[in-house]
């Protein structure tokens, strides 16, 4: 037993801000294992709790001319452990949110960018393939998927027989499906 083991709380704390490393260690075999016990009914893990007890000691040490500890230390010291055990258990959470959503991004967040890539390459091969179509197929065409017209409408708009409408829109889609088949056979090839 040291001398420092009889001094109070009171004594030790104005012995550790002036510096006494002797003051600190007492202070530290003195609260250590009580606060491992206090920590540990709430982290359930030795690992944390040891990390969070020699957290609290080297911030003590760091802070001790800084820190008014009259009449305080015990409490102090548990209201420490304690602030640190709910931001563990916060980061805890927050990691798990973290995890959860990052999961959820590499499942889902992944295809919806590969989706949009490949909605934007489609868009591109259907108007590289309209634009090589004839005029007036193109169009009656584009009347057709872009103004979202009906057939009759396209034929009043155009002075031309709905059937003439409708066999131009029949050549522009065989002008297109060898085109986007080529695309679909690859993406399948690749992500297969």
């Amino acid at each position: 037993m040291t001398v420092y083991d009889a001094y109070s709380d009171v004594e030790l704390a104005d012995l550790l801000k002036s510096g006494d490393q002797a003051a600190f260690t007492a202070i530290y075999d003195r609260y250590y294992w009580l606060l491992h016990a206090h920590a540990y009914k709430w982290m359930r893990n030795r690992d944390d709790t040891k990390d969070i007890i020699h957290e609290l000691f080297s911030n003590l040490w760091a802070k001790r001319e800084t820190l008014n500890l009259e009449n305080k230390l015990a409490p102090y010291l548990y209201a420490a452990v304690r602030n640190r055990i709910f931001n563990q258990l916060a980061r805890e959470k927050y990691a798990v949110q973290y995890s959860g959503s990052l999961e959820d991004f590499i499942d889902h967040g992944e295809c919806v960018t590969d989706h949009l890539i490949r909605e934007r390459l489609l868009m591109e091969i259907i108007e590289a393939g309209i634009a090589e179509m004839p005029q007036k197929m193109r169009q009656v065409f584009e009347m057709s998927r872009k103004q979202q017209l009906s057939h009759k409408e396209i034929a009043e708009q155009l002075d031309i027989s709905e059937d003439t409408v409708r066999k131009h829109i029949q050549h522009g889609l065989r002008i297109l499906r060898p085109k986007l088949e080529m695309v679909l056979i690859a993406w399948a090839l690749i992500h297969h």
